[in-house]
């Protein structure tokens, strides 16, 4: 049966992983939820971590070291608040996952404790986890949870187009555009039919994951375009810190490997990160060795792989009994094992790739926009808690952390939200079915290869006038095909990658030095000038 798009919704929730399962699920209890996915409800961002949940969970170790070695990773620019309110809450949000199904590993030596992981930057062990596969461990159980509550309505294969406010409204029909702007709902578009929705709602919620996909190279599925940052953006919210994107250290390089991802539990266990030889490089880079944090060692293997001209570096595990690597890493030792790796004898060949986003949509403590009742939570937002570098498994516990705060502040005000109004419908306007799919798939590959070339990992202001310069030119050949013909969902997330790549561009040609992520040749230090959030905001 098709949804009713005209029943009355309290909470619209595009995205379906820890931070959208989370939110609706706690929204639930309070209102009518609707909740979105693009794909299948089970593919997400969240799917894929390997890692895990960082969380105090061991007596030797203590709140204040997770927050220094937060503060200390996010290079000056982590909003102590935001650091000190998703650490000190991680246990009884973790809790919450483990009551609602999630089964986290144990010791083989001691059954009843958890086995607890060491990753990059990191002091202390702290790493929930299940096995290598903890993203779809926590997938599976939010889901099932989901599936059960009565005042959720989970509906798959939609593709939000863009956000609905007071101020859209307001320039649709020519009145004065309303401050501050308010949300009604959104745009959702039926790829199987090609029918636009409008749908009103209370309040909505972002939680549609990254934009790795903007990139040639990434752990990213082919899902995370973008879509939340970009529609907020168009809507007017503020975004921040957009030049923070975290390149991941070790991606499995294989032909038939596409964006695999070699969790850095792997360096927590001893792992060495060497060359075709043997030899270590990491020393020469940072005492931490190969558990600095990932920004440090992503731009150690690039200055490798640029000063030797190798394709890859290797990832030695053979210091692990084959026993220990299929027990603790058993989704890696499987899938390098079909590739014809076999990890307990020989090191595995990996690169660094596009794997995180630590700026988005800027939001407050409690997960709130600066469009009233528009909610980011997880990758998509900027709530402070990464600064300039991104923590090793704090993602999922920002998720979870603010989904929680986001739902209270909602709930609290909900009372005082009018009742979603009657909106108008999608115009359609001229445009026809498009035959030329090519000219989507052959701009996306242009977007994506300019941003990894002149966008990367080290950049120069050169190459970043060189990435607008072609974005310019790209946006405005998607402007004339979005209302030429009509909508598709290649279309969109199209759409949505050129509009990001134009914001971290604008945003890495704003920050006049190197901090975290973010690694210029022009401007090589940190200067305490730039020591602020690059907020932009649409006029």
């Amino acid at each position: 049966m098709p949804p009713d798009w005209t029943a009355p919704i309290d909470f619209l929730v595009l995205g379906t992983g820890v931070a959208g399962l989370t939110y609706a699920l706690k929204a639930a209890r309070h209102g009518s939820v609707l909740i979105v996915s693009k794909v299948d409800r089970r593919e997400s961002n969240t799917a894929y971590a390997q890692g895990g949940i960082a969380a105090v969970w061991s007596p030797e170790d203590d709140v204040e070291n997770h927050v220094q070695d937060t503060l200390i990773a996010g290079a000056g620019l982590c909003r102590r608040e935001a650091v000190e309110r998703t650490v000190y809450e991680a246990p009884a949000r973790v809790q919450e996952l483990i009551d609602v199904g999630v089964q986290f590993s144990m010791r083989d030596e001691n059954p009843v404790e958890y086995d607890l992981h060491r990753e990059g930057g990191h002091s202390h062990r702290r790493i929930l986890h299940a096995a290598d596969l903890t993203g779809a461990e926590i997938v599976r159980a939010l889901v099932a949870a989901v599936e059960a509550e009565p005042n959720i309505r989970l509906v798959e294969h939609l593709i939000a187009v863009d956000l609905i406010t007071e101020s859209t409204l307001a320039r649709r029909r020519a009145r004065a555009v309303i401050e501050p702007d308010r949300v009604l709902g959104a745009y959702l578009l039926d790829p199987a039919t090609g029918d636009v929705h409008p749908v009103g709602a209370r309040v909505v919620a972002l939680c549609t994951g990254g934009a790795g996909k903007v990139y040639l190279y990434t752990s990213n599925p082919d899902i995370a375009s973008g879509d939340g940052m970009a529609m907020a953006w168009r809507a007017g919210a503020r975004v921040a810190n957009m030049e923070f994107v975290q390149f991941h250290p070790t991606i499995l390089y294989h032909p038939h490997a596409k964006g695999f991802l070699i969790s850095e539990a792997l360096r927590g266990e001893g792992g060495r990160l060497v060359l075709a030889n043997g030899e270590r490089f990491m020393p020469r880079y940072d005492p931490r060795h190969e558990l600095a944090p990932r920004d440090i060692v992503a731009r150690a293997i690039d200055d490798v792989l640029k000063r030797t001209g190798a394709e890859c570096v290797f990832l030695d595990m053979t210091h692990l009994d084959r026993a220990d690597l299929q027990h603790k890493f058993p989704n890696i030792y499987k899938r390098c094992a079909e590739l014809g790796i076999d990890i307990a004898t020989h090191p595995i060949p990996v690169v660094p790739a596009a794997h995180y986003f630590c700026g988005g949509v800027q939001t407050d403590l409690d997960g709130e926009s600066s469009i009233q009742n528009l909610y980011a939570v997880g990758e998509v937002a900027c709530t402070g808690l990464h600064g300039a570098n991104r923590l090793a498994s704090n993602s999922l516990l920002e998720a979870l952390v603010f989904a929680h705060h986001a739902v209270e502040s909602a709930v609290a005000r909900l009372p005082d939200i009018p009742a979603p109004e009657s909106l108008p419908a999608w115009d359609v306007g001229r445009a026809v079915d498009s035959d030329e799919q090519v000219v989507i798939t052959q701009t996306w590959d242009e977007v994506r290869r300019f941003m990894w070339n002149y966008v990367g990992i080290v950049r120069t202001t050169r190459r970043l006038l060189r990435a607008r310069s072609r974005i310019d030119r790209v946006r405005e050949e998607i402007r004339d095909y979005y209302w030429d013909f009509k909508l598709t969902g290649p279309m969109i997330e199209l759409r949505n990658l050129a509009t990001v790549a134009e914001l971290v561009v604008d945003s890495a040609l704003r920050r006049r030095e190197s901090r975290g992520l973010h690694y210029t040749l022009d401007f090589p230090e940190s200067d305490n000038r730039w020591l602020r959030d690059t907020v932009l905001r649409r006029r």
